[in-house]
């Protein structure tokens, strides 16, 4: 195989709920002090979201080392957020997630994939730059700084 073959991507059940939030708060808890609270994901509903079947685990050889959450909207199939365990950063895993939403959005047979991220979150903007998306607008949500980006499918 090409070394993905341990690699399985699935719903996320309730009695996921706290490795769920366990890796997303890891993954976001370094942006705290740089942006001055709590980031959104941190603050999101996780229950809600694997109750409405919007939330995927990456698991390698057992043990979840990312999620992705996904939304479909009208005209775009939104990544609501994407985290990948420190321990398990760098290894492509959010690459694989990310390709996992553009395979979902063809699916579905959306034109695009939408994405926002804190102002404050450079690594990430550069990241989805190279994969393709593109800023479409900056807005304040719930008190945060975002900047809003899309990838259109051909």
């Amino acid at each position: 195989g090409d070394g993905m073959d341990s690699d399985a991507i699935r719903l996320a059940t309730a009695g996921d709920l706290a490795v769920v939030e366990e890796v997303v708060n890891s993954a976001y808890a370094h942006y705290t002090a740089r942006i001055g609270r709590k980031p959104g994901p941190m603050l999101d509903d996780h229950a809600a979201r694997i109750a409405a079947g919007q939330t995927h685990l990456l698991e390698r050889d057992g043990a979840m080392l990312g999620l992705i959450v996904l939304i479909p909207q009208p005209d775009a199939l939104l990544v609501e957020n994407v985290a990948v365990s420190p321990a398990a950063q760098g290894l492509g895993l959010g690459r694989r997630l990310m390709d996992f939403a553009e395979t979902r959005a063809r699916a579905a047979g959306l034109p695009r994939l939408r994405l926002y991220t804190h102002v404050a979150m450079v690594e990430n903007q550069a990241i989805y730059a190279r994969l393709g998306y593109a800023e479409t607008r900056r807005v304040i949500e719930a008190g945060l700084h975002r900047i809003y980006m899309e990838k259109p499918l051909a």
